[in-house]
């Protein structure tokens, strides 16, 4: 008798606390919107990251718009979060950026990257300014133009005397050499460290499902993250210790690092500083590598493209006053095509599924309360891919950007964000790849060996990575 009186007891008190959590979030907050948390403690994950060979919408993403419209709720990787593929709504987050959101990643990411310990808001727009100082628009004028094109040309002559590169490793390596030496002057040359391999297999770890047990993916992962700030926080207490003097144009991004933590920046620390010079690579390493692959891969496939793209820098190249000199900023923004080209490999390639966000307070939205501290997913490749928005949006065609008007351009395409939110690296990524083309298609030509193959798991990869021959042009 006792023990059903205590089993009565046990389920009328289990309804009581789902009652009162029904009423705390459902009738104080507002209604939550729709979806589901799937398992506990892992959530959906494991539906996420069931691969697609498409380029296509990741059918976790596609089955939930179509069930529960353009916003929704799940829990992914020990984070509940609330998916956004409406236009108007995702711009509403980028406006209230700082004020009712705040950049946040899922727990996989935030642990790589070490995103909980500090207060985000405020490292992410001394981080931006920084960026934005030497990776910005006028940075890239005034010397990361032709600095990246010198190191274009002597990277793909060294990859024409190859039987095979695998462009995925060998441009994401080069990327990233060529970022961390403008970060923190690093030299692969001297370092007994190659961050490409570190960073490589970090991408591997980074949507794994977060077990930090040894043999797993994840542990593997945060290993190589030991490893790679190890040698940073090396070079990090040398250069403080005994600071180079060096001119003004040729300071490094952690010359400054050190400046401002000298001056009133109270949140600069060794440890955060040391963070900040290993997550900013892994960009050009992962994105822009990427991006550049799918590129190739779709010139490849689409010869009337890759002839369009051929004649206009051949046109470039023949009306300069010497064929040899080196690339202007005036040139770079005329290269009308290849920007059409690099906005529909950004739109079709939607390297990470969206933006992450977290709420900093209770916010209305759509009629819905999303609670304070919930994630929220800007799920730009649900913009991209959405046939309201654009055609056909399986297709690749380059040329539905000759006659887009810009505001139509900034407001549905957002692979950096969006207005004066938008990645502090997008310009730089998109001069990266404009440069990199120029050099390729005027003095080189290719042929893909194998790969390319196309997966999401959600993260987009080639699989086993896309080979290569490159042979120099007879001009």
């Amino acid at each position: 008798m006792m023990e059903i009186t205590w089993v009565v007891g046990a389920c009328l008190s289990t309804l009581l606390v789902i009652l009162l959590t029904s009423w705390i979030f459902g009738g104080r907050q507002g209604a939550l919107p729709p979806g589901s948390l799937g398992l506990p403690l892992i959530g959906e994950i494991l539906e996420l990251m069931i691969p697609s060979y498409s380029l296509d919408l990741i059918p976790f993403l596609k089955k939930r718009i179509q069930r529960f419209g353009k916003i929704f709720k799940t829990r992914v990787a020990g984070r509940v979060i609330v998916v956004l593929s409406d236009t108007t709504l995702c711009r509403y987050v980028f406006q209230q950026d700082g004020k009712l959101f705040e950049p946040r990643s899922l727990d996989t990411f935030s642990k790589v990257f070490a995103q909980e310990a500090t207060n985000v808001s405020d490292v992410h727009r001394y981080v931006r300014s920084l960026v934005l100082k030497h990776f910005g628009m006028e940075a890239l004028k005034q010397k990361l133009l032709n600095q990246l094109e010198v190191e274009f040309r002597a990277a793909i002559r060294s990859w024409s005397q190859q039987e095979s590169v695998d462009i995925k490793y060998a441009s994401g390596t080069m990327a990233l050499e060529f970022g961390a030496k403008k970060l923190f002057s690093y030299d692969p040359k001297q370092s007994s460290l190659k961050l490409g391999e570190v960073y490589f297999s970090l991408t591997k770890g980074l949507m794994a499902i977060p077990l930090n047990i040894p043999g797993t993916t994840h542990y593997k992962c945060l290993q190589n993250r030991k490893k790679a700030m190890s040698m940073i926080r090396e070079i990090f207490k040398k250069r403080r210790a005994s600071p180079e003097k060096r001119p003004q144009e040729e300071l490094d991004l952690l010359d400054h690092l050190i400046a401002d933590m000298e001056s009133d920046k109270s949140f600069l620390t060794e440890e955060l500083a040391v963070q900040l010079l290993f997550n900013l690579p892994f960009v050009s390493f992962d994105s822009v590598s990427t991006t550049l692959c799918l590129t190739l891969k779709f010139l490849a496939e689409h010869p009337r493209a890759l002839q369009e793209l051929i004649d206009e820098h051949e046109a470039i190249r023949k009306n300069r006053e010497g064929s040899e000199s080196p690339i202007t900023w005036e040139e770079y923004k005329s290269m009308s095509f290849t920007i059409h080209l690099i906005n529909e490999v950004l739109r079709l390639g939607n390297i990470s599924p969206g933006l992450f966000r977290r709420t900093k307070t209770v916010v209305d939205m759509n009629g819905y309360k999303i609670p304070a501290g919930w994630g929220i997913m800007i799920a730009t490749s649900a913009l991209h891919m959405d046939p309201e928005i654009y055609e056909d949006p399986t297709t690749f065609n380059p040329w539905r950007w000759k006659d887009c008007k810009s505001e139509a351009m900034v407001k549905n395409l957002m692979p950096f964000g969006w207005g004066m939110k938008q990645c502090a690296g997008a310009e730089y990524s998109r001069v990266f790849l404009a440069t990199f083309l120029h050099v390729l298609v005027t003095g080189y030509r290719w042929k893909v060996l194998k790969g390319g193959q196309v997966c999401r798991s959600p993260m987009l990869s080639l699989g086993q990575g896309m080979h290569i021959k490159f042979m120099q042009k007879d001009i």
